[in-house]
């Protein structure tokens, strides 16, 4: 038997906030198929001009900016939906091919789609009679 030996896992990338704002963790959703892994980020607010994504060191991060909405004319009496940055970080495999990582931005859902590099992909091997 394997002895399976359970670790403390810290934040992989630590940052300093320089804006005294809320910052939330957004939900993702993760699938996986033969030749890539989709994470889908809810991040209600963001567009493309407010979200970056960075892959540093098998660390992909994700992180947008949403800001207040003012309207002219009105102060703000009450608020049920809170807005902030959006942060999250995962690590990642080195069976993603880093260079062709695609994020697309839409209606505040991000999508990114991470490829899996060509060396790990699952391959079929043909049998032949003899």
């Amino acid at each position: 038997t394997k002895d399976i030996e359970k670790r403390e896992v810290s934040s992989p990338s630590e940052t300093e906030r320089t804006r005294s704002r809320r910052v939330y963790i957004p939900n993702v959703d993760i699938y996986e198929n033969n030749d890539a892994v989709m994470l889908v980020a809810d991040m209600p607010g963001v567009d493309e001009k407010t979200v970056d994504v960075t892959l540093d060191k098998n660390v992909l991060t994700i992180s947008g900016t949403v800001e207040p909405e003012a309207h002219e004319g009105y102060q703000l009496v009450y608020s049920e939906y809170g807005t902030g940055d959006f942060e999250r970080s995962f690590t990642v495999s080195d069976e993603i091919d880093g260079d062709r990582i695609v994020a697309t931005v839409k209606n505040g859902v991000l999508r990114l789609t991470l490829p899996k590099s060509e060396k790990v992909k699952a391959k079929k091997i043909s049998v032949r009679a003899e």
